[in-house]
């Protein structure tokens, strides 16, 4: 039987990861048996950078641990580790040495769990094997660089990496290239291609460093039609520049080149760029034998769908991905872009069937150029769940007589779009901020009086559609429109604009404070949802606002995206770097835990009941309140704020 002690730890350990992947009891008593109890004055050291692996790994039971990064005596602050938290888990799964310094922050009491016999566990485990290789593999930004690094060999080592883990595995070696000289003809490189079944070739330089690539598309298009001669040089066909690898990147790493450019095909050299010698060649082919379930596997049948239903069903598939990374504790940077790309696609898609649905009723093509913008969480690249929709269409500008008739085709086309999007599942906006509603269907000169309008027009009304169309991205066209937009509202910004930035940051702290005096959550006191917790109102558009107030006062337009604008805004003001660092984690976390609790309900996971959170989450969202109330802090103090009240 066990003592007291250790089925008190077994108690305190059961219900957090690692440990709660442990289902047998008698497994986990017999590792609480030989946990360590530490007491660790403030200033302790705990390990330093350097330091051989121990036989042990901490989680921390009372009290917070800081791990810093040691670069010639300087420290720098990389995590922050509170109660129920794990760190220091190398000796447990890997050889070398330690990297950071840990040092405990309060008075800390400690768990040091043994490794003998922890380590055993992990084959009969495969779902602890597998949190711990994501671990280490990087969920946590602040450390993603160097953990990223640890991953591979360690699931390699481990054999931990099952179909479902394929993306936070390292490519060491791409397949071998098949290269020719510019100065080849195109005849010579088709024959290569042919005797090695290859759909691609490198064209490189005389240093073998790569200049081009030919794929069968351009034989197709460029050759078999007539339009090039078979005796040209391969330069007349190739495409160029090509996108370069470095030697050793993940799988998601990959994936996310091939998107972002639009392409199939990516280049390894020595230093992943084009200035060093040619190595390997990856192919949207080989990603997709290696793991079955890949995203550009769903964005493939997207593109090919025919209907809405067809749609609904692949999304559906794409929230069983979503499920799956999420379970796996793969980063949010990544798990954001890939459901944008799903999302893009399907909202392109959209439009696709609502123009051939346009053609049949005998409305003809587009009559003006025009995008299709999303807005709200989509368009910062948020939507992680299927919420309503919050879209808008933007046309050319055209003569006044040829506008009524311009503006009613694109209303059909808006109405047909947002009906396949609501069958998809994305639920029709209750407060209509649609394409298909004629205040926010407008060609650009019209859209650029309407922000001109909000930016001058201080009223609630003005700021509520601020906190929404300000965050467009075009999804649908060349962007040359939104690109119009963005600079008339950087141009407005230019004339005295202090007090419409005073507003936006003003109304970023109309939220209440998410904790009572006595740290319980606060929550709804009435209504349909009581005794909840509003995530959404509370926790992140505090953060979200914060961040679009900032991005305007530093005339960034580039980024939508709520944590890489901190990012940004971090290397634009070092200063401050610390506290937008801790705000692009914070709303990692709330992205994460919003999408978990949305999935496990079937809703869009707003709202949550404190009871429902585990201990894990619920530190972990108290946690993140803290940038929040000093981000609110920052514009308080930066906007003048006080005097505004």
């Amino acid at each position: 039987m066990p003592n007291q002690v250790s089925r008190r730890i077994y108690d305190f350990l059961k219900d957090l990861p690692p440990f709660s992947f442990v289902k047998e009891e008698g497994a986990l008593l017999q590792v609480a048996g030989r946990v360590e109890v530490q007491y660790q004055p403030i200033g302790s050291i705990i390990f330093r950078p350097g330091e051989p692996p121990r036989e042990r790994f901490f989680l921390v039971k009372e009290g917070a641990v800081e791990l810093f990064a040691v670069n010639e005596g300087e420290e720098r602050l990389i995590e922050r580790f509170g109660e129920g938290e794990v760190f220091g888990i190398r000796p447990l799964l890997a050889e070398d040495e330690y990297l950071f310094l840990a040092r405990s922050a309060e008075e800390t009491l400690l768990y040091a769990i043994n490794t003998e016999g922890f380590r055993e566990l992990l084959p009969n485990y495969p779902e602890l094997s597998s949190y711990l290789a994501t671990l280490m593999a990087g969920s946590t930004r602040s450390a993603l660089q160097v953990k990223a690094r640890q991953a591979p060999a360690l699931i390699e080592k481990e054999n931990l990496g099952g179909p479902d883990l394929l993306d936070l595995q390292t490519i060491h070696r791409a397949r071998e290239p098949i290269s020719c000289q510019a100065s080849d003809r195109i005849i010579t490189a088709a024959k290569l291609m042919s005797e090695h079944n290859i759909g691609s070739i490198i064209i490189v330089d005389k240093k073998e460093r790569p200049v081009g690539i030919i794929t069968d598309r351009d034989l197709r298009q460029k050759v078999a039609t007539g339009i090039k001669s078979n005796q040209e040089l391969v330069v007349e066909i190739m495409q160029s520049p090509v996108i370069c690898i470095p030697p050793s990147i993940t799988v998601a790493d990959v994936q996310i080149e091939m998107m972002r450019h639009k392409i199939n095909h990516v280049v390894q050299t020595e230093d992943g760029t084009d200035k060093t010698p040619l190595t390997g060649v990856i192919s949207k082919h080989d990603l997709l034998v290696k793991q079955g379930n890949n995203p550009a596997i769903l964005i493939r049948e997207i593109a090919r769908s025919q209907s809405a239903t067809e749609l609904r069903v692949l999304r559906e598939r794409a929230e069983r991905l979503l499920s799956l990374y999420l379970s796996r504790e793969v980063s949010i940077a990544f798990i954001t872009t890939v459901m944008t790309q799903i999302n893009d696609e399907i909202i392109r898609k959209c439009i696709k069937l609502s123009l051939a649905r346009m053609q049949a009723d005998g409305r003809g093509n587009p009559p003006a150029l025009f995008d299709w913008l999303a807005l709200g969480s989509q368009g910062r690249g948020e939507q992680l769940l299927r919420t309503d929709q919050d879209n808008a269409l933007i046309f050319e500008d055209v003569p006044e007589a040829r506008y009524p008739a311009v503006k009613d085709y694109f209303l059909q086309l808006s109405s047909y779009a947002t009906e396949f999007l609501n069958d998809v599942g994305f639920a029709y906006c209750p407060g209509d901020m649609m394409a298909s509603n004629p205040n926010w269907c407008l060609s650009v000169s019209k859209w650029q009086s309407q922000f001109s309008h909000w930016m001058h027009v201080n009223t609630p009304e003005s700021m509520l559609h601020t906190s929404i169309f300000f965050d467009f991205r075009g999804v649908w066209g060349d962007g040359s429109l939104p690109a119009k937009l963005t600079a008339h509202i950087f141009s407005n910004l230019e004339k005295p604009s202090q007090r419409f930035l005073s507003s936006l940051a003003l109304a970023a702290l109309d939220n209440p404070s998410p904790l009572t005096f006595f740290r319980n959550f606060v929550v709804e006191r009435s209504g349909e949802h009581k005794d909840q917790f509003d995530l959404k109102a509370r926790a992140m558009r505090p953060l979200t606002d914060a961040a679009r107030v900032l991005m305007l006062e530093a005339r960034q337009g580039s980024v939508n995206n709520t944590f890489r604008r901190y990012e940004l805004m971090a290397k634009l003001e070092p200063q401050n770097a610390e506290l937008y660092q801790a705000a692009a984690e914070a709303y990692e976390v709330l992205i994460r835990l919003r999408a978990t609790m949305g999935l496990r309900r079937n809703d869009s996971g707003r709202y949550l009941k404190p009871s429902e959170l585990s201990r894990m989450q619920r530190l972990l969202l108290r946690n993140s309140f803290g940038p929040v109330k000093e981000t609110q802090s920052l514009l308080e103090t930066r906007f003048q704020l006080n005097f505004l009240r």
